[in-house]
């Protein structure tokens, strides 16, 4: 037997009204008795009921970009607003208002989720990987809600996902720095369990195989998404008796601590080493010399992911599931011209 919005008060310890006032965001409610309710709810299993809440049949007029944010998120991850500006321009188009909504972490992506579902509070939802996990999506497919997952989820799910194609990206920047002539490359990106690194490194390994070209175990870094890591890898790899005579770097800011280590080393970009990194950051074109970049068009994801919700709204059983934008190399002084 379902779990419904009576068992929740009881087993908290509070009225109806209070759990109802809590699912609608209301004020004057503590903070602790907040918490306690939400544990219950997430204890008993219990999800407002969609179909009884009747939200196919009324709009709000709201549609709601769901992303994790914390101090400096601007500058470590600016692709996450290019992408909700692509995705406004599209919306605002439709007579929708686009709520960006910040959230701690994970747990609050999917506590807020329940909430917005359950009050009827927003006609579909475009969710940054940032906030996705698998009670989030789940829910969120249980309910039939209109959604888009901004990056394919790292699980098997009937969720609608759209994302850019990063085995591509490391293929193409191999097949770059080949054509320039460097033939010991190495690659230094984030930690293992990062999605995007792992198959950007993956398109990296799957060229060399392709193309009969040896990888060296030793050139392969792992570390964390800042220019202290990057330093330290780059480090690593000067200090071996081969050295690469080029680097594939994860992002700007790994890069940015690669330079700073090439520099010590009073080795010369690109005539030593060339360096190629992702994503065109403002810090691309700042770091001297400039970097060379394989770079996706993130304002055109947004504005897709933004089209494709739209279409789920009017129909909530359509699924998607797509790669898109595919990446464009932007060529700098970082590397060697192609021979």
């Amino acid at each position: 037997m379902a779990v419904t919005i009576k068992d929740v008060a009881r087993e908290a310890g509070v009225s109806t009204a209070t759990v109802s006032k809590i699912l609608n965001n209301k004020p004057y409610i503590s903070e602790s008795t907040t918490r306690r309710v939400m544990e219950v709810m997430k204890r008993l299993n219990y999800h407002p009921n969609a179909q009884a809440s009747n939200f196919k049949c009324k709009r709000t007029g709201n549609i709601i970009y769901l992303a994790v944010t914390e101090l400096n998120t601007a500058f470590h991850n600016p692709h996450m607003f290019e992408i909700l500006c692509g995705a406004q321009n599209v919306i605002r188009n439709k007579n929708y208002n686009l709520s960006f909504m910040g959230v701690s972490d994970k747990q609050d992506a999917y506590d807020l989720a329940i909430k917005t579902v359950g009050c009827n509070t927003a006609d579909g939802m475009l969710v940054h990987g940032s906030a996705t996990s698998r009670l989030l999506v789940d829910f969120l497919v249980k309910n039939d809600f209109p959604h888009i997952i901004i990056g394919r989820p790292p699980f098997a799910s009937p969720s609608s996902w759209i994302d850019t194609n990063n085995r591509v990206s490391g293929q193409m920047a191999m097949e770059y720095l080949e054509k320039c002539g460097y033939c010991q490359i190495a690659f230094i990106g984030g930690p293992r369990s990062d999605e995007i690194s792992r198959h950007r490194l993956q398109g990296f390994v799957s060229y060399m195989n392709i193309n009969g070209l040896a990888i060296q175990d030793d050139f392969i870094k792992y570390g964390t998404y800042t220019k202290e890591s990057g330093y330290l890898m780059m480090e690593e790899l000067l200090c071996q008796p081969t050295l690469p005579d080029a680097v594939i770097c994860e992002n700007n800011q790994i890069a940015m601590g690669a330079v700073r280590a090439i520099e010590k080393h009073l080795l010369s970009i690109p005539e030593d080493i060339g360096l190629i990194t992702f994503d065109d950051y403002p810090l691309s074109q700042l770091i001297d010399p400039p970097l060379t970049v394989v770079d996706i068009d993130v304002h055109e994801m947004g504005r897709q992911a933004a089209s494709i919700l739209l279409q789920k709204i009017k129909n909530p059983s359509l699924q998607v599931q797509s790669f898109v934008t595919l990446p464009n190399l932007i060529i700098r002084s970082s590397t060697k011209n192609q021979n």
